[in-house]
């Protein structure tokens, strides 16, 4: 039951992300020059508590957009997308920052990304060992 939660969520987040998008560019003006199309990269980013995302029921959930721009209810857009993009949409390429101490209580914290980034459906689960883990990856995209 938790799970079929879970996907209606992402699934309502995501056309959210992604219709908000694209209604946002149909508006536009006529006589106004043409935008040039962008492959669709929006995305749905939840964390949870536990050792399971299937058991566990998400905390925390944000929308990313990234083409034509930057957008969603993710706290920092511009950033997160920068990031994405530097690791070419990779998230594994995402790596601890050095110089972060963290203890090691374990507080399992679940990170799913579900959606599309640049045209390809991404299906994305990372168990960290505590929330001061989870923020040491990256530097913005999973700081929400």
């Amino acid at each position: 039951m938790r799970n079929t939660a879970r996907w209606a969520a992402t699934l309502a987040l995501t056309a959210t992300a992604v219709c908000g998008t694209v209604t946002g560019s149909a508006q536009a003006a006529p006589d106004a020059a043409p935008r040039s199309l962008y492959a669709p990269s929006a995305l749905v980013l939840t964390v949870a508590h536990g050792d399971s995302a299937t058991m566990s029921s998400p905390a925390r959930a944000v929308t990313l957009s990234c083409a034509p721009t930057p957008s969603g209810t993710h706290p920092a857009p511009g950033a997160a997308c920068a990031e994405l993009r530097g690791a070419n949409g990779d998230f594994d390429a995402l790596r601890g920052r050095d110089g972060v101490l963290c203890t090691k209580q374990y507080d399992p914290v679940i990170v799913t990304v579900d959606g599309v980034w640049q045209g390809q459906r991404v299906s994305y689960e990372r168990i960290f060992g505590n929330e001061c883990v989870k923020s040491t990856y990256g530097v913005s995209l999973f700081a929400f």
